[in-house]
């Protein structure tokens, strides 16, 4: 790695450099640092354990995965996400297999019960970056009821694929509709506590490297309101 690494120890991770070590970029629309899957992988799982991304998009988890020495498994609805994700996680150093299944998060009956021993994803945030146009399945193109009750599945099949005794990480940020905050995080947390998980951890992130920032820093002045520069990691518990 080029950057140094440290394990995290409090609930509250601010990464200034986004890290670009192997095959990781930051060109993905919304995708997440590697310091985050890197950390929960560390903490929740072992060497050879089978961790699933639902939402692979560009494969920073799985990418971290095979650096770790454990296995994946990836899904995703956009072929055009998976081949990205197949070239990067090839690309990294590592011996340990990787699946990446063109499937729907709120269908992974390939999977069998109990088979998963970490889950660790990030979803899109409702429709604030549209990663299709026209897949049905794609969250990102849903409105916010539709975009909740996709979410209710998807966190019902990570229910059931998830082992006993083994943890589900999720990160989600809140989103901003007619100058109001709508609590996407609080409002998914509590989707996934209704399927039967428990809360272990609440971490909250910093943002970092946003191109829009600046945009927007004098638009929030002249409108009064704060720029939204965190996002929750839920650390879930089966």
């Amino acid at each position: 790695m080029r950057e140094r690494f440290d394990l995290e120890t409090k609930t509250l991770w601010s990464f200034k450099q986004r890290g670009d070590w192997e095959t990781h970029k930051g060109d993905y629309p919304g995708n997440w640092s590697p310091f985050v899957p890197r950390n929960v992988i560390l903490r929740y799982s072992k060497e050879d354990d089978l961790i699933l991304d639902q939402f692979l998009g560009s494969g920073t988890t799985l990418i971290e995965a095979k650096l770790l020495n454990r296995r994946g498994i990836g899904c995703d609805v956009n072929r055009k996400a998976l081949e990205l994700a197949r070239n990067r996680i090839d690309g990294a150093k590592g011996e340990r297999s990787t699946q990446l299944v063109n499937c729907d998060a709120k269908n992974l009956a390939f999977l069998n019960n109990e088979s998963i021993d970490l889950i660790c994803t990030h979803p899109p945030y409702s429709y604030i970056i549209k990663y299709s146009k026209n897949i049905a399945e794609d969250l990102s193109l849903l409105s916010i009821d539709d975009f909740y009750e996709s979410m209710m599945l998807a966190s019902k099949e990570a229910f059931r694929v998830l082992k006993d005794g083994k943890y589900c990480a999720v990160m989600m940020g809140d989103i901003r509709k007619n100058g109001c905050v709508i609590p996407l995080g609080f409002n998914i947390m509590n989707i996934f506590l209704s399927q039967g998980f428990k809360l272990k951890e609440i971490i909250v992130k910093e943002q970092h490297n946003c191109s829009s920032t600046k945009y927007w820093e004098q638009i929030s002045l002249k409108r009064n309101f704060y720029l939204l520069a965190h996002e929750y990691l839920f650390i879930f518990f089966k």
